[in-house]
C-alpha cells in the first residue's frame, strides 16, 4: 500500500481507489491545479480529503449548500477526522473561536460557504492559516455559463490572489465544454489540467415514456420494478399527493420537500436510507450528499430545468453498479408547463424592483441604511404581506443576489449551543456563590465535553431530563448564566437569512445587468429546449444524447434505452443498423432518391435496408415527398 491507500483504508476502509481518484489525488498532492469532472456518486470528496490528510496544514473546502457542509463535517468527525464549517448562521464569536482553533491545528478541514470567504473576519485570519489545499465543490457555480451560477463564487478569485502557491482542486459532476474552460479561467489555473471520467453510466438504463396518465403509469412502474426508488416532482403539494396515491396502492412511500421541519426531513430521509420506506416522492431538495447504493429506479414526473439537473438527479440510481432505471414521464402538457416556468423564473425588471421595495419595507430598512445587516426571513410571510407571487418573489430575490445587493441563504436549522466564557477557577467561585445553579452547571459539564474551548451543541430536552428540571426552567437557567456572563448561550433558530451587502437604495436606481438577465434567460431557454428535445426525441439513443451534451465524442448507443430497444426489434445488430443508416444518410443528404435506387446504393441485404428506411420514416428521420422520393429530414 502507498501512503494514499493507507489513508483511504484507515479512514474509509477501502483498499483501492475508484477509477481516476488516485490520479487526481497524486496530481493535487504534487501541487498542481486540477479540474476534476466526476459523475454523481463518483467519490469526489475522497479526491480532496485524502491528499489534504497526507499533507501538513488545513484544507479549505468551499461548498454552496450549508446542509451538505454540515453532513460532510459530521461524516469526517465520525471517522476521527477533525473538521468544522463556517456559514451565515454562526455568530461572530463562534467564527472567531473556530478560526483560532484552525490556526492552532485544531482542525484538518474547514468548510466555508462562498459568501464567508470574502468577509473581513475570515480574511483577517487567513494569513495565520497553514492552508495546504483549496477544494471547490460544485465548481460549475463559478461560471456564468453554468446551469447554477452563483455570484458569490466569483469572490473565490480573491482567495487565489491571497494564496497563489496553494493548489486548487475544483470538482463538479455537471459541466459542458464551455463551462470547463470558464471554470479554469475564473480560478486562474496555472496549468489547464482537466481529469475526467466518462459520464457514461453503463448500468443505468434511460427511458422516456410518453403517457397521458402519469400517475397511473407510475403505479405500473412501482409494481413492476423492485428495490428502492426516488420519484421527483416539481412542487411540494405534488410530493404528498403522489405519495398518498402510492400508499393507497400498497407501497411503502413517503414525501419530502424543503418546507418540512429539519427533524421531519431527517426522519423521512433515514427511513428511506434504512429501507423502511421504499419510494420517496420529493422535490429537487432531496438527494444532495445522499449516497444510497441500491436505488433501482429514479422517476421524473416533470421535466427538470436542464440536462445538467436531470443527469445529476437521475444519477442517484444504481450507485452500486447494478442495473437501474432512469425514467422520465412526458406528455404534451409539459411544453406549456415549461413556458410558464420561464415566466416565473424571469420576472420583469419592474417586478424585481417592486420586490426590492417591498423587502425594504418588510424589514423596516430606511433608504441609505442596512449595509452588512442580517435579518431572519420568511418568504411566504413576506409574499403574503405584500400580495406577491411567492415563486416570482423568490426569483426576484435571486436576481438581486446576482447583482450583489443582498444574499438569501438556504433555510438554516442551527441547534442551541453554548461556551463557557470564564475560567474554571472563576466558574468554581460562581458555583459556590450561587448554590442553586451548582447542580445545573455540573450537569452541563458532565454532558458536554470541551465547553471551555469551543461552542458545544446542546439539547435543552436532554438537559431537562438529566437535571430533573422543566424545559422552561432549563431555558431560564441558561439565559441567567448568559446574563451573568458565565456562558454565551445561543438558542436554537431555524430560518433563512437575508444579508444586505449594501445600503438600501431607491428601487428606481436598481441596476439589472444584461449578463444577469437577458443572457441568463437565453441560456435558460437553451437548456429548457435541450430538455424538451431529449423528451420528444424518437431517434437518438438517450445515453448518447446526454453524453454528447456534455461534450463527449465518439459515443456508442447503449442498446438498452427505449430508442435503442425499438431499433433492436429490427432483428439486426447495432453495428449493422449504423452501417446502413450512414450509407442512407450519405446517399440522400444532398439529393432526394426513389426507394429502389436508394436500396441498390446501400451495401447490405435489401430487406434489411428496407427495414431501416421504414424505421427512419416512422421516427421522422427521413421524409417521403409527394413525388415519392426520399430525402433526409431537415435539421435531423
Amino acid at each position: 500500500m502507498n501512503k494514499f491507500e493507507e489513508i483511504l483504508f484507515k479512514y474509509w476502509g477501502y483498499s483501492h481507489f475508484r477509477p481516476l481518484q488516485e490520479e487526481i489525488v497524486q496530481t493535487v498532492y504534487d501541487g498542481h491545479d486540477v479540474l476534476a469532472l466526476m459523475p454523481t456518486g463518483g467519490g469526489k470528496s475522497i479526491t480532496f480529503q485524502v491528499p489534504a490528510l497526507a499533507k501538513e496544514g488545513i484544507c479549505l473546502v468551499i461548498s454552496p449548500l450549508i446542509a451538505l457542509m454540515k453532513d460532510q463535517v459530521e461524516n469526517l468527525k465520525s471517522r476521527g477526522i477533525r473538521a468544522a464549517a463556517i456559514h451565515s448562521g454562526l455568530t461572530r464569536h463562534e467564527i472567531q473561536i473556530m478560526l483560532e482553533n484552525c490556526c492552532n491545528g485544531g482542525y484538518k478541514f474547514l468548510y466555508l460557504s462562498p459568501e464567508r470567504v470574502s468577509t473581513t473576519l475570515f480574511l483577517d485570519w487567513l494569513p495565520r492559516l497553514n492552508v495546504n489545499l483549496i477544494a471547490i465543490d460544485e465548481s460549475h457555480c463559478i461560471s456564468q455559463w453554468g446551469y447554477d451560477f452563483r455570484p458569490s463564487y466569483i469572490k473565490l478569485t480573491d482567495l487565489r490572489d491571497r494564496l497563489p502557491e496553494v493548489p486548487v482542486l475544483a470538482v463538479t459532476a455537471t459541466a459542458t465544454p464551455e463551462v470547463v474552460e470558464d471554470i479554469m479561467d475564473k480560478l486562474r489555473f496555472k496549468s489547464r489540467k482537466v481529469l475526467k471520467m466518462s459520464f457514461e453510466r453503463k448500468n443505468l438504463t434511460y427511458l422516456v415514456r410518453q403517457v397521458d396518465d402519469k400517475q397511473k403509469y407510475l403505479l405500473k412502474i412501482a409494481k413492476s420494478l423492485p428495490g428502492s426508488a426516488v420519484v421527483y416532482v416539481r412542487n411540494r403539494r405534488n410530493t404528498q399527493e403522489i405519495a398518498t396515491i402510492l400508499q393507497k396502492a400498497g407501497e411503502k412511500a413517503d414525501f419530502y420537500h424543503a418546507g418540512l421541519s429539519t427533524e421531519m426531513r431527517n426522519t423521512k430521509q433515514d427511513d428511506w436510507i434504512k429501507d423502511k420506506t421504499r419510494i420517496i416522492v420529493a422535490t429537487n431538495a432531496f438527494g444532495m450528499g445522499i449516497d444510497k447504493p441500491n436505488v433501482r429506479f429514479v422517476v421524473h414526473m416533470d421535466l427538470p430545468d436542464s440536462p445538467e439537473a436531470y443527469f445529476q438527479e437521475a444519477g442517484r440510481g444504481g450507485r452500486d453498479g447494478k442495473l437501474s432505471y432512469a425514467i422520465m414521464l412526458y406528455n404534451k402538457t409539459d411544453d406549456s408547463k415549461v413556458a410558464k416556468r420561464i415566466d416565473t423564473a424571469f420576472p420583469l425588471p419592474e417586478e424585481i424592483r417592486n420586490t426590492y421595495n417591498a423587502l425594504g419595507s418588510y424589514l423596516q430598512i430606511p433608504i441609505g441604511a442596512g449595509k452588512g445587516e442580517i435579518f431572519d426571513f420568511n418568504l411566504m410571510d413576506f409574499a403574503t404581506a405584500y400580495k406577491l407571487n411567492a415563486p416570482k418573489a423568490y426569483s426576484s430575490l435571486k436576481f438581486l443576489e446576482m447583482e450583489g445587493y443582498l444574499e438569501l441563504t438556504d433555510e438554516l436549522d442551527n441547534p442551541s449551543r453554548l461556551i463557557f466564557v470564564v475560567s474554571r477557577q472563576d466558574l468554581y467561585k460562581y458555583q459556590v456563590a450561587n448554590a442553586e445553579m451548582d447542580k445545573f452547571i455540573k450537569v452541563i459539564l458532565r454532558s458536554y465535553p470541551g465547553p471551555f474551548n469551543n461552542y458545544v451543541v446542546i439539547d435543552e430536552k436532554f438537559l431537562s431530563k438529566m437535571s430533573g428540571l422543566s424545559h422552561d426552567k432549563v431555558y431560564e437557567n441558561l439565559k441567567k448564566l448568559s446574563k451573568h456572563r458565565i456562558i454565551n448561550y445561543i438558542p436554537r433558530k431555524k430560518t433563512p437569512l437575508i444579508i444586505f451587502n449594501d445600503e438600501r437604495t431607491d428601487a428606481k436606481g436598481l441596476w439589472i445587468s444584461k449578463e444577469n438577465y437577458t443572457d441568463r434567460k437565453n441560456r435558460y431557454l437553451k437548456r429548457a429546449e435541450a430538455m424538451l428535445q431529449y423528451a420528444q426525441s424518437t431517434t437518438k439513443c438517450r445515453s448518447q444524447a446526454l453524453l454528447e451534451y456534455f461534450g463527449e465524442e465518439n459515443t456508442y448507443r447503449c442498446g438498452k434505452c427505449d430508442i435503442c430497444t425499438s431499433r433492436n426489434e429490427l432483428d439486426m445488430s447495432k453495428y449493422e443498423f449504423d452501417l446502413i443508416l450512414e450509407q442512407i444518410k450519405t446517399a440522400i443528404s444532398s439529393t432526394a432518391m426513389e426507394v429502389e435506387p436508394l436500396v441498390d446504393s446501400v451495401n447490405a441485404q435489401p430487406e434489411k435496408t428496407l427495414k431501416v428506411i421504414k424505421w427512419l420514416r416512422d421516427n421522422g428521420k427521413i421524409i417521403t415527398n409527394d413525388s415519392g422520393t426520399i430525402e433526409w429530414g431537415k435539421g435531423r
